[in-house]
């Protein structure tokens, strides 16, 4: 008995010495999503804000494949070490559970580390699109549904839902092409190869400025900070469209709390940093308020969202493809 006891006491001792080291190797950061896209980006941004404050790098990974569910389902089955975190936001994290049969479940196997920033959604069209403004936009669109495509960054994706809910607001109903990423369809609308895309200003604000595609509106109640030409879409004649996009980190379940605590150290102070920060606001982000940045908020947030957005998915019959 007496050797059981000095036994555990040593592994308790030994365990509190490794979480006190951490880190002391690299950190893998997976994103579950394509090179170029929005998460890809906000998560390079990110890992380079983090690593003062860890002292040690933060490796990006793209694990793609399955509306994020692959990258997603390989941070949960890590070693809850600390030593591989996700990436994730509104498609990864909320509505691939209403469209996937996941082997995991979104909320119970991760460990929330903290929220990031968000951003709203843009209503875009091809550069050959005649009109010049949202309601001859819409009026374009609705006379020519039939022929009419609609991109997005893949079934379920925070792209592909946004654009089947300015579908319904307008009354029409469009083609919808599918891709493997943000990327992909931002540069298929550039080509002129679809007609219509609801996207984030980090990859398609860039795009209106040099003349490649049409901005008609961001989809929320107030104008972009670094793009404060562009109107919402309630001064552009779409009012209560709103489509906004969120960031967070996570961990495998079962990660020590003092590991979680040191990540949304790192987290909170990266936000802090005047350089990271303008950065997030160059893509047209909003960081949370310091008291939502905290693990637990990132828990309600997340089931909020789940709760909001599984009914109208669920609704909507989007089904994995």
């Amino acid at each position: 008995m007496k050797r059981c006891l000095v036994a555990l006491a040593l592994l308790v001792a030994a365990t509190g010495i490794a979480h006190a080291q951490y880190p002391n190797r690299p950190i893998t950061l997976i994103v579950p999503l394509g090179v170029g896209g929005s998460t890809d980006v906000i998560g390079r941004v990110i890992a380079e804000g983090m690593r003062p404050h860890l002292g040690q790098p933060i490796v990006v990974e793209n694990t793609t494949g399955a509306g994020g569910t692959i990258g997603v389902g390989r941070v949960a089955r890590a070693a809850p070490d600390g030593y591989t975190i996700l990436i994730g936001q509104t498609g990864t994290n909320v509505a691939t559970g209403a469209i996937y049969p996941l082997n995991f479940d979104l909320e119970r196997d991760f460990a929330p580390i903290g929220l990031i920033a968000t951003q709203p959604f843009m209503i875009v069209g091809k550069k050959a699109t005649p009109a010049n403004d949202l309601k001859e936009f819409i009026a374009y669109l609705k006379a020519n549904a039939a022929k009419i495509s609609e991109g997005n960054s893949g079934i379920g994706s925070p792209s592909h839902i946004a654009g089947l809910m300015f579908q319904k607001a307008i009354g029409a109903t469009f083609t919808n092409v599918p891709y493997r990423g943000a990327g992909q369809s931002s540069a298929d609308l550039v080509a002129g190869n679809i007609d219509v895309l609801l996207d984030t200003p980090a990859l398609s604000l860039s795009q209106h400025r040099a003349g490649n595609v049409k901005a008609f509106a961001v989809a929320n109640d107030h104008r972009l900070a670094n793009a404060p030409e562009i109107p919402t879409t309630d001064e552009a004649g779409l009012p209560g469209f709103y489509f906004t996009f969120w960031h967070a980190l996570w961990a495998p379940k079962g990660t020590p709390k003092e590991i979680i605590a040191k990540l949304n150290a790192a987290l909170v102070k990266a936000l802090e940093d005047p350089n990271i920060k303008a950065r997030l606001v160059d893509l047209s982000n909003e960081v949370f308020p310091p008291n939502q940045l905290t693990p637990e908020a990132l828990a309600a947030y997340q089931h909020s969202e789940i709760e909001k957005w599984w009914p109208i998915i669920k609704a909507a019959g989007i089904k994995a493809q």
